[in-house]
């Protein structure tokens, strides 16, 4: 997975750009635009009642799934938060709930403790930056590519972003894994060939339903 020195030095810049904007945004715009992300989410996946959800306890800002996916729980849904197992190698999803007992785990993020490692079916990622192929810009650990590449069935991929996260590609290389689809404060993309088609909620939950069943997708145990 090594990148050229340009586009890493390239990359690390970006991040640290949109990091930045993100970080200066009023929390009440924040708190906002989550807001009308979980609307999206719950409202253009339904199958999220019925699946086993990777999340992301917030970090530098990023969207807050904990509310929704509470209630995604009381619905049927089952829950599970990342843990980094070593570096250079897939994430470890460890089963979470509200109540569970929590650790500090890799950058001081919490994760919990004594709990069943899950394989989700759906992958909720906040991004740091999104671009116009469904191609994402992460933290720079490669993790989440390594992660998709070792799942099969292949979950279904969601990039949460705020419109701000935008950038025009973030030179996608062939490890880079492209999302499903992207929501933001405004609304549904999903990727297609040649880029990202806006797309409403019923249609979303359609496509949504038609990866869930073309790959198989079933409950982990």
């Amino acid at each position: 997975m090594a990148l050229s020195p340009e586009l890493a030095a390239w990359r690390k810049a970006e991040r640290a750009r949109l990091i930045a904007a993100r970080l200066a945004m009023p929390l009440t715009t924040r708190a906002d635009f989550g807001r009308l992300i979980d609307g999206f989410l719950r409202r253009g996946f339904p199958l999220l009642t019925r699946a086993t959800i990777g999340l992301c306890w917030p970090y530098q800002g990023e969207y807050d799934a904990r509310p929704l996916a509470g209630e995604l729980r009381a619905e049927g849904a089952r829950l599970a938060l990342p843990t980094v197992v070593a570096k250079a190698t897939p994430l470890q999803f460890l089963e979470w709930w509200p109540e569970v007992t929590m650790q500090a785990g890799a950058y001081d993020i919490p994760v919990p403790v004594g709990t069943q490692s899950v394989v989700p079916q759906v992958l909720l990622i906040p991004v740091v930056g999104i671009g116009a192929q469904g191609d994402r810009l992460g933290y720079g650990g490669g993790f989440y590519d390594r992660t998709l590449a070792s799942i099969a069935p292949a979950p279904i991929t969601i990039a949460i972003a705020h419109e701000a996260s935008r950038v025009p590609t973030t030179d996608p290389q062939d490890h880079d894994i492209l999302m499903d689809f992207v929501v933001t404060e405004l609304g549904i993309e999903a990727a297609v060939p040649g880029g990202l088609e806006r797309i409403d909620e019923a249609e979303a939950a359609r496509r949504s339903e038609a990866l869930w069943a073309s790959r198989s997708l079933v409950r982990s145990v």
